[in-house]
């Protein structure tokens, strides 16, 4: 064969860098030209599963009075909600006395139990993401992303961890230097303990979490983008429940996912309540007893109120994006007045040491020790992200249309936890680095009150009531972009999986979840928060692992199927262009791929089409086939 002239090979590559611009111009076009989100509405493209094809999200909903309720899920889940809150209001000292005793049953019992659940979690969503099935697209083979990077990133980190991250970021750290997990076996204070200290809050703040919230979200977004179900819990486990996902087994399934949801927002906003409250005390001399939290638990939801009325995009996306860049200022401007050279020491040497001892601290068990040391820390942070992963899980999976699994399980595992990463060290590190010293004794603040931790180790710097401020600023953000989120996911679910349920609705559910929070605040503190996290995630953990199986059922159904439809017409729909250039300059054929290479190539699609898009007698004819995916690069867009 003639070898190819050099301006054929130019105009090639340049039919090449043209098919790539087109390509950046569609993503785009779906980002700026699709239509705003009110809500997490999905309106399905797709039947696939012929036998619930004439199901419509909430065809059962009861319509009255301003709400469009799921009747079973609402008043079943609204009921134990209720009752649960005029019990705790009824006799607090007792309920106190139960909540602490809950969550030393649980931990004595069940740790084991959250210990291994959570490494297949992560085992699970590596699996997939650098299997064969990390080339599925959700959404289709076509699909295109709705939110650029830059705001999808945003909205993981805010929805998934934001109060958190305040919260815990000086005064875990602290807490592990002066009493360090007994499997490291160093002494409290040292500069053994410190590394300790760093790679144990890395472990609960890292991968673990991430991977649990991306199972979530891929099992949702597939579901409902490359088949066609109601973006509710029930539906990623039709493989196993079939047309029955809308009975009994389906409602039991959504009703423990709100009560899960509720349970995590809880700790989530009491504990970002009581950081708030702290902040304003140190500020302005304000109290920060029950009552004053109670009291600004109401104002800050009354906020969160304006938010959920403004939608998806005019609410939680511009709050998300907020909050990064008050967040991004605040961590620069304590790197500038602080340690800096230590603290990017101490992530460098913390990364390696997590990475190093993350085989041995992720099975660790106590089991051959008598100590309570996991009950309050790993087994508490299993469960309270279980129990938070519905909310967040939902929350990802419907702004993460068009990216495939190998993208989406990267973005929502790799990128947050490193951050999570650099945050907890420049806090954390900070923190260290103070109490080390001997300049601040942050230790004594955590003692007396962690939540106030943040705020003292702020007074070690210069501009500490402006910085003190704005940290107070970012905490109610986060606080409002959560308590936002979690009532449109709440909403979603009591709604049977609606496309637009009622802006009351949304309201009052996040009126229940500031409500909840109080009552907690109120029945026992932190020990309240945390058996609520730990008892509702225990069962939710149970869901998780049955979700695995299905998901996995799933994605190998999706594979076979377009493999199936594959055939030289799919690939001419990617490569038309090229080869029609080729063909014109050289003459040489085009044919495509042998079947083997066209099959491997064929798994970086989504999905083919389903039975019920089929016509009679399976045939893949020209409607039944999937058109090529586009490449996977992201959009130039900002």
């Amino acid at each position: 064969m003639a070898k190819p002239h050099k301006r054929d090979l130019t105009e090639a590559e340049r039919a090449r860098e043209e098919a790539e611009r087109q390509r950046r111009r569609a993503r785009r076009a779906a980002i700026y030209n699709r239509a705003r989100f009110r809500g997490l509405q999905v309106d399905p493209e797709i039947n696939f599963y012929p036998e619930v094809a004439d199901r419509e999200p909430g065809d059962t909903n009861i319509v009255r009075g301003g709400f469009d309720l799921h009747p079973w899920v609402t008043f079943i889940s609204g009921g134990l909600l209720l009752l649960f809150v005029g019990v705790t209001l009824a006799f607090p000292e007792r309920a106190g006395a139960v909540f602490e005793a809950t969550l030393d049953g649980i931990n004595d019992t069940f740790g084991w139990f959250y210990i291994l659940s959570a490494n297949l979690f992560v085992l699970t969503v590596a699996f997939f993401a650098f299997s064969r099935y990390g080339k599925i697209r959700l959404g289709g083979p076509n699909a295109k992303p709705e939110f650029s990077r830059p705001a999808w990133y945003a909205m993981l980190i805010s929805a998934g961890m934001g109060i958190g991250l305040m919260f815990w970021s000086v005064a875990e750290p602290i807490f592990h230097l002066e009493a360090p997990a007994p499997m490291f076996g160093v002494e409290p204070g040292s500069a053994e303990a410190s590394s300790a200290a760093l790679a144990t809050t890395f472990y609960h703040w890292g991968l673990h979490p991430w991977s649990i919230y991306a199972l979530v979200g891929l099992a949702l977004s597939f579901f409902a983008f490359n088949r066609g179900l109601p973006l509710t819990f029930r539906s990623v486990f039709y493989p196993l429940l079939g047309p029955r996902i809308y009975g009994g087994w389906g409602n039991a399934i959504d009703i423990l996912t709100v009560l899960a949801t509720l349970a995590g927002l809880a700790t989530s906003l009491g504990l970002g309540v009581g950081q708030a409250a702290a902040g304003l005390n140190a500020l302005f001399g304000w109290p920060q007893d029950t009552s004053f939290q109670v009291l600004l638990i109401a104002v800050i939801t009354g906020v969160a109120v304006l938010s959920v009325v403004a939608g998806l995009d005019g609410g939680v996306k511009r709050l998300s994006q907020l909050n990064i860049v008050l967040a991004g200022g605040f961590m620069v401007f304590l790197l500038t007045v602080g340690p800096a050279v230590f603290v990017f020491q101490a992530f460098v040497q913390s990364v390696g040491f997590y990475a190093s001892s993350l085989p041995q601290l992720a099975f660790w068990s106590e089991a051959f020790v008598d100590t309570d040391w996991q009950g309050g820390w790993t087994v508490f942070y299993w469960g309270w992200w279980i129990s938070w992963s519905p909310f967040v899980g939902m929350f990802i999976a419907r702004v993460s249309k068009g990216r495939t699994v190998r993208e989406f399980v990267l973005g929502v595992v790799g990128f947050p936890s490193i951050l999570s990463f650099f945050w907890m060290s420049v806090f954390g590190g900070t923190a260290l680095n103070l109490q080390r010293s001997g300049v601040r004794d942050v230790s004594a603040a955590v003692s007396e009150n962690v939540a106030t931790a943040l705020f003292d180790m702020l007074r070690a710097f210069p501009l500490t009531t402006v910085a003190s401020l704005a940290a107070v600023v970012l905490i109610i953000s986060f606080f409002v972009t959560s308590s936002d989120s979690g009532s449109l996911v709440v909403d979603h679910l009591t709604s049977g999986g609606k496309i637009d349920s009622p802006v009351t609705q949304r309201v009052f559910w996040a009126v229940m979840e500031g409500a909840l929070a109080a009552v907690l605040l109120i029945g026992g503190g932190l020990t309240a928060l945390q058996t609520a996290a730990v008892a509702t995630g225990l069962p939710f953990a149970v869901v998780l692992l049955v979700l695995t199986w299905s998901l996995r059922r799933a994605f190998h159904e999706e594979l076979d199927l377009l493999e199936a439809h594959y055939d030289a017409q799919i690939f001419r729909s990617r490569h038309g262009a090229l080869l029609d250039h080729l063909k014109r300059e050289g003459g040489e054929s085009t044919a495509p791929p042998a079947e083997d290479d066209a099959e491997d190539d064929a798994a970086e699609g989504g999905r083919a089409a389903g039975p019920a898009e089929r016509p009679a007698g399976g045939d893949a004819t020209e409607a039944g086939r999937p058109a090529r995916p586009a490449d996977e690069d992201e959009e130039g867009s900002p």
